[in-house]
């Protein structure tokens, strides 16, 4: 069970990235009060949340009513992953997830979705949906305690920028790439095994 937590705990934190959106975070909340920027962390982290959870809990609904197997859904899952992680590695002029650059206080997007709540963490947390209560109520855990992670280093952004310099922070998020191009691999490997299998 702790491995289980620990596991989704990582691949979870991965996608999300919080320490990899702290630019876009530090970039979109500049033209923000400074008084304002720490509600508009939590609202933002709390939307992000409530998104995921709702998508954990009704994931296998959605995927009934789309006629989507798991098996499709973890190689889809694994090839977003792979690209995302490949532009964590090989960063591009508009970030990870294309331009964040924004005028006035920022609503929904884009720190909530896609910076947090995106593709990839909503692919992630539907492989989480299950019928067993004791193993949903792991992943909620799992997201409960992935959303402190997020508040905590979002809520010192700036300070963790200024401290750390830019190239540390661009050799953090390469590195959280790589790691999270081998679970990308993993998924898909897993997909087209289990795909095998049911032929």
């Amino acid at each position: 069970m702790t491995q289980n937590f620990f596991q989704s705990f990582i691949i979870l934190l991965l996608v999300t990235d919080p320490f990899g959106n702290v630019p876009l975070f530090a970039s979109a909340l500049a033209h923000v009060p400074p008084e304002r920027r720490g509600r508009v962390i939590m609202r933002e982290c709390t939307i992000a949340f409530l998104l995921l959870l709702l998508f954990m809990f009704f994931g296998r609904h959605f995927l009934n009513a789309l006629q989507l197997t798991d098996i499709a859904l973890r190689i889809g899952g694994g090839v977003i992953l792979f690209l995302i992680a490949l532009r964590m590695v090989f960063p591009q002029p508009g970030g990870v997830f294309g331009d964040g650059d924004e005028s006035g206080e920022p609503f929904i997007v884009p720190l909530a979705i896609p910076a947090l709540a995106g593709p990839s963490a909503l692919v992630t947390v539907l492989l989480f949906s299950s019928n067993s209560t004791s193993e949903t109520m792991l992943h909620v855990a799992v997201l409960s305690a992935v959303a402190i992670v997020w508040l905590v280093v979002l809520l010192s952004a700036e300070r963790m920028q200024r401290a750390l310099g830019p190239r540390v922070m661009t050799a953090f998020e390469r590195l959280m790439g790589l790691i999270l191009t081998a679970m990308a691999v993993e998924m898909l490997l897993a997909g087209i095994r289990a795909y095998v299998k049911s032929l």
